[in-house]
């Protein structure tokens, strides 16, 4: 019985400690720049590309289209670029960074398509996981 007990505790001993060395994937983007969290998004929004997405919003991330005043949280708009995965738009692409003064960065993100003009005002905060984008408010001049 002793025996048993020993080996049962000695089992529930190796396994949480093996559980204690399994990693969460790293966070790619902990340590970039601001302006390599920017263009991420940009990636993300107009090549489709998705993999860094759970990385690269805050939790408290809010979407404003100010034209038609829809809004979405992480959640809705994670979802919506996952739905645009892969999906390339025709448009030329840049970006500027209009401020940035300690922990928070504003930019300026523009995509011109052959027939109107998206601008996307993004606000960044600099926390413990480096870089996110908490904000973005697009209009369509």
């Amino acid at each position: 019985m002793k025996t048993t007990l020993k080996t049962i505790a000695a089992a529930l001993i190796m396994v949480t400690s093996l559980s204690s060395f399994a990693s969460t994937k790293a966070n790619p983007l902990k340590d970039v720049e601001s302006n390599m969290v920017i263009g991420t998004y940009l990636e993300a929004v107009t090549v489709g590309s998705i993999d860094l997405n759970k990385f690269l919003f805050a939790d408290d991330f809010e979407y404003r289209n100010v034209n038609n005043n829809d809004r979405a949280g992480k959640k809705e708009y994670i979802k919506f670029l996952k739905a645009n995965k892969n999906r390339q738009y025709n448009c030329k692409s840049n970006y500027e960074i209009l401020s940035q003064d300690g922990k928070v960065c504003m930019a300026k993100a523009t995509m011109v398509f052959d027939n109107f003009t998206r601008v996307d005002y993004i606000t960044l905060n600099q926390g413990k996981d480096g870089w996110k984008v908490s904000k973005v408010e697009t209009t369509y001049p």
